[in-house]
C-alpha cells in the first residue's frame, strides 16, 4: 500500500510538470439522504444523571502542548466547576476550577457553560479526568502530545463541515477509528443556522453531544465557518459568532492574537496557525499583523511542519463557492510562499480536491502571469469540507480541471496526516460510501524546510529512508 502511495505521488508530480490535470474522479455514491438525524435519536443521547455533565470537550489551551481546556455543560445548574485529574484511573490528584457562565439566543436559553484550564501537564502523559460529583459525575481521559520535537511523530485527523446527519456520523465514526490523535477543524460545525428561533440552540445542543464520542478524550482545533456567524436580525441577533464563542474555547491568548477566531499552536514536530475567513485581514487589520508576527515566530528547527487552517479555499475548481477565497489569496499567499508552508487545509464546498504545489504570486492587474504555475516553494492545498451535512455534496466540479488540480471527488470522508519524522509525512484521505471506509487518496508530503535543503538537513541515513524496503523517497 505505501509503495503504491509514493508511485501515486511522483505519477502526479510528472503530470504537473507536463501541463496536464489531475484526476476528476467518476465515482458516484448511492446517497444517504443528507437530512438531520432526529433531535430525539441515540445519537444525541442526553446523560441519564439529573445534571450530567454533557456536551464535552476539549482543545489545546497553550502554545506548547501542554495545557488543554476542558469545557461542558451542565444543563440545569451550575453544579460542579471542577475537573479532577491524574494519571492513573479512577485516582485523581489533582483539582482545577473553571469559569461557568450561559447566555440566550431569541428566547433560547443555554445551559450552563464551564470551561476549565488545566495546565502544568506532563508531555506523552495519559491523563485521566472526572467531571461532576455524586451520581451525576462522568469519567473521559486524554493523553498529551510528545515534546515539542523536530522528529516528533504525529497523526492528525482533518475534518470540515461535518453537520449531524447519518453521513456525518459515518465520518465520525470512521475517524474515530483511524488512530488519529487530534483533529484540526476547518470550520462549519453543528449548522444549527439552518434552523430557526430556539431550535438553533436547541441544534447546537445535540452536536455538542453528538461530537462527545471524540472530543471528549482528544483536542479538536477549531476554526470558524459561515455557519458560525449566526447572524440573524429577524430574531434580534446582530453579534457575529455569538453560539460559537460562548461554547468552544481556544487558546488565542496563548500566541498574542487579538482574537480567538484566530491563533496558533505548536503540537510535537508542527507550528499550525488558525486563520479567519469571515475576519477582517486586509492589511493593518489585526489578523493581518498578527500573522505577519506569527510567521516570523516560526522555528523549522524545532517545529519542522507548517500548516494552515482556514475555512475558505484560496483553490477551488468547484462551482461551489468558485473564488470566495480570492481576496485573502490576494493578501496572503506571497507569505505562504515566503514561508514554505506545508499544506493548507480549508473546507466550505462540500467536496474533496487537493492541488499540486503551485503559486499565483506573480499575477497583478496590470501584468505577471496569467495563471498559477509549479512552484516548489508553494503549500498543497488541500479542501476537506466533505464532513457530511445537511447541505449535501457539491458535484459540480468545472471543466476542464486545471493543470493545478490534482484530485477531486464529490463524496464525503475525512483525512489524516501522519508525520513521521522532519522530512516527510503520510496523507491520506478517505471517503465515506454509505457508511464504508474506503482510502481513496494518498500522497507522501515532503517537508519544505528540511526536504528542499540539503545544507539544513545534515540528517543521518535513518531519517531519509522510506518504510517502504528501506529506500530513499
Amino acid at each position: 500500500m505505501l509503495l503504491r502511495v509514493v508511485v501515486v505521488s511522483f505519477v502526479f508530480l510528472s503530470l504537473l510538470n507536463n501541463g496536464n490535470a489531475g484526476i476528476t474522479s467518476t465515482f458516484i455514491r448511492s446517497e444517504w439522504p443528507s437530512t438531520d438525524i432526529p433531535i430525539d435519536n441515540e445519537a444525541f443521547s442526553i446523560p441519564k444523571a439529573h445534571n450530567a455533565p454533557q456536551q464535552v470537550h476539549i482543545t489545546q489551551a497553550d502554545y506548547d502542548g501542554r495545557a488543554v481546556i476542558i469545557s461542558w455543560v451542565t444543563p440545569d445548574a451550575p453544579g460542579s466547576n471542577k475537573v479532577q485529574y491524574g494519571t492513573a484511573e479512577k485516582r485523581y490528584e489533582f483539582t482545577a476550577e473553571g469559569t461557568v457562565s450561559n447566555y440566550t439566543f431569541y428566547q433560547y436559553k443555554s445551559g450552563y457553560i464551564h470551561h476549565c484550564l488545566v495546565d502544568g501537564l506532563e508531555y506523552d502523559t495519559k491523563y485521566y479526568y472526572k467531571l461532576g460529583s455524586g451520581d451525576s459525575a462522568r469519567e473521559f481521559w486524554f493523553e498529551t502530545p510528545p515534546k515539542i520535537d523536530p522528529d516528533a511523530p504525529y497523526k492528525f485527523g482533518i475534518i470540515g463541515d461535518l453537520g449531524q446527519t447519518y453521513n456525518s456520523l459515518s465520518t465520525l465514526e470512521h475517524y474515530i477509528q483511524s488512530g488519529g490523535q487530534t483533529v484540526l477543524f476547518l470550520g462549519d460545525l453543528s449548522y444549527a443556522d439552518r434552523y430557526q428561533y430556539n431550535d438553533v440552540g436547541l441544534r447546537w445542543d445535540s452536536w455538542g453531544r453528538f461530537v462527545e464520542r471524540s472530543t471528549s478524550y482528544q483536542p479538536w482545533i477549531w476554526s470558524a465557518g459561515n455557519h458560525e456567524i449566526d447572524y440573524m436580525p429577524y430574531m434580534g441577533e446582530v453579534t457575529p459568532f455569538k453560539n460559537f464563542l460562548q461554547r468552544y474555547a481556544t487558546p488565542h491568548l496563548a500566541c498574542k492574537s487579538s482574537s480567538p477566531l484566530w491563533y496558533a499552536i505548536r503540537r510535537a514536530s508542527a507550528h499550525i496557525i488558525v486563520l479567519s475567513s469571515y475576519s477582517p485581514f486586509v492589511k493593518y487589520t489585526p489578523q493581518w499583523e498578527w500573522l505577519r508576527e506569527e510567521l516570523q515566530k516560526v522555528d523549522r528547527e524545532k517545529t519542522p511542519w507548517l500548516i494552515v487552517l482556514m475555512h475558505v479555499p484560496i483553490y477551488n475548481s468547484n462551482d461551489a463557492h468558485y473564488m470566495e477565497g480570492e481576496s485573502m489569496r490576494v493578501v496572503f499567499e506571497s507569505w505562504f510562499v515566503q514561508y514554505k508552508v506545508d499544506v493548507i487545509f480549508a473546507g466550505h464546498v462540500h467536496a474533496y480536491e487537493r492541488s499540486y504545489r503551485i503559486s499565483n504570486i506573480h499575477y497583478n492587474i496590470t501584468s505577471g502571469d496569467r495563471y498559477p504555475v509549479p512552484d516548489k516553494s508553494a503549500p498543497v492545498y488541500i479542501t476537506v469540507g466533505d464532513g457530511g451535512n445537511q447541505e449535501g455534496l457539491a458535484g459540480r466540479f468545472l471543466d476542464p480541471q486545471p493543470d493545478y488540480s490534482a484530485f477531486r471527488e464529490a463524496s464525503y470522508g475525512h483525512s489524516t496526516l501522519e508525520i513521521k519524522n522532519r522530512t516527510h509525512a503520510f496523507y491520506h484521505w478517505n471517503r465515506n460510501d454509505d457508511g464504508k471506509k474506503s482510502a481513496t487518496d494518498a500522497f507522501v508530503l515532503r517537508n519544505q524546510y528540511w526536504s528542499s535543503n540539503q545544507r539544513r538537513r545534515k540528517l543521518k541515513k535513518h531519517y531519509l529512508k522510506s518504510v517502504v524496503g528501506g529506500t530513499t523517497i
